[in-house]
């Protein structure tokens, strides 16, 4: 599931006529980056969600094996997008993947598939080190125990991937929510999980973070 829907309102002036994830970096669009990770791991089936200039995201996403979900009349947020999404995801789990944020280092998909225990998880969020988040200036969303339980606090920074059951969305009486509802429940249970991912990884969530993911995708290899 790729987050398409948001305003982008961060970006200002960019946003203003486009939606954010075809902002360029580095030549090609922000979903695009996403898409060739998505590719690469053989995730399927793939679905954007849209609301926000719909009609130019589905045009440049046309002729694809991508399935879209329309959200109409409102934005339904991260949680509600979601599980608008289901009938064209299937059963989960799935992953969840924001599309304004550039990645440098290991495929993230295989790297959190590989550590994917569901048995013991309904949730596995994809963080990153502070002193590897370029263009996050905060002090952190979770705090990761030894054993990968996660709970809020000053630590690593989520990614925006992650793979869930999607189960208890259907428990959530609101139709618009965000995902923050779903992880507060799995949180109760102990049962909401968290990686640390080893390479880089750039927000593109405001216009300076152009800058900064192609400086950072231009890198040498080290």
């Amino acid at each position: 599931m790729l987050f398409a829907a948001g305003f982008g309102t961060r970006m200002g002036a960019l946003t203003a006529t486009r939606p954010k994830p075809l902002i360029e970096v580095a030549g090609r669009p922000l979903i695009d980056h996403a898409l060739d990770l998505v590719t690469a791991h053989g995730a399927a089936p793939v679905v954007a969600n849209l609301h926000y200039l719909p009609d130019q995201l589905a045009q440049h996403l046309a002729g694809r094996d991508i399935r879209l979900s329309h959200e109409t009349p409102e934005i339904l947020e991260t949680g509600g997008g979601l599980r608008a999404a289901l009938p064209l995801l299937g059963p989960g789990p799935v992953f969840t993947m924001n599309t304004d944020a550039v990645w440098r280092g290991p495929n993230p998909l295989d790297h959190l598939a590989r550590l994917w225990r569901p048995a013991e998880m309904d949730a596995l969020l994809l963080c990153i080190p502070r002193a590897q988040a370029v263009g996050d200036n905060g002090a952190g969303d979770f705090h990761i125990a030894p054993d990968g339980r996660a709970t809020r606090g000053a630590g690593s920074v989520y990614s925006g991937l992650q793979i869930v059951k999607p189960d208890l969305l259907h428990t959530i009486p609101e139709r618009a929510f965000s995902l923050n509802r779903l992880w507060d429940m799995m949180l109760a249970d102990g049962r909401l999980y968290a990686a640390d991912y080893p390479g880089h990884w750039c927000d593109v969530g405001r216009p300076e973070g152009i800058s900064l993911a192609e400086t950072l995708l231009a890198a040498p290899d080290v």
